[in-house]
């Protein structure tokens, strides 16, 4: 049994150490977040030894190993394995065996995704996918940020078009034009503070915008 958890802890378990798992387990560790790390390679296990709160060796395709381990006794586990689809999937199918609570899975195409789905997977996520559709939105428009929330609703840090310069938000009829609400406004060398029908957007500030996709990527392409 792992020493880390019990069933309520907030512990998480991270399978796979590739750039995905170390970068997650790390950022989970500064947060404050207990991480057990596993991997079958020797060397991807030394090179966070001392980073984590425990690092291990082991084959996750075997039962007994995860076991062994502890890994039942965690509520989250994040089975990062993308590479390996044999090793990605059987080592989902012993985490539903084991009947984790919330299991999370990489996946690095949609039939591998789906597959994950059907044996069981709560939580399956696209990484490379995820940041590449982010990054284009980036790098085509006006946005400064993006975050697609599901498919029918976005969020977006932009600068305000110039034709809502200067109008209070009430009465711009910016949601009956364009579906989409100013959530929050930082002007220039201030603070983020959340937008109400009295705010007046300046040249210069940055607007938090959200909206269906559609929605909130034609509003950002306005002058």
């Amino acid at each position: 049994m792992s020493p880390l958890v019990d069933k309520n802890s907030g512990a998480v378990a991270v399978i796979g150490l590739g750039r995905f798992g170390s970068s997650l387990a790390l950022e989970l560790t500064r947060r404050g977040t207990e991480v057990l790390a596993i991997d079958h390679r020797t060397a991807a296990v030394r090179s966070l030894t001392g980073r984590i709160t425990q690092v291990a060796a082991a084959d996750s395709t075997d039962l007994d190993a995860l076991r062994q381990l502890g890994v039942a006794d965690f509520h989250r586990v994040v089975c990062a394995i993308g590479s390996d689809l044999e090793a990605s999937i059987l080592t989902s199918s012993l985490l539903v065996e084991l009947e984790i609570d919330d299991i999370w899975a990489k996946a690095i195409s949609r039939q591998h995704g789906q597959i994950l789905e059907r044996i069981g997977v709560q939580h399956v996520v696209f990484p490379e996918h995820d940041m590449g559709e982010r990054v284009a939105h980036l790098v085509s428009g006006r946005l400064l940020d993006y975050m697609e929330v599901d498919e029918h609703f976005a969020m977006a840090k932009i600068h305000p078009p110039k034709d809502y310069v200067g109008i209070a938000l009430g009465r711009s009829g910016l949601r009956r034009k364009h579906g989409v609400t100013i959530v929050a406004v930082k002007p220039s060398g201030e603070e983020f503070t959340y937008a109400t029908a009295d705010t007046e957007l300046a040249y210069g500030d940055i607007i938090i915008v959200s909206g269906r996709p559609d929605q909130v990527e034609r509003f950002a392409e306005l002058p």
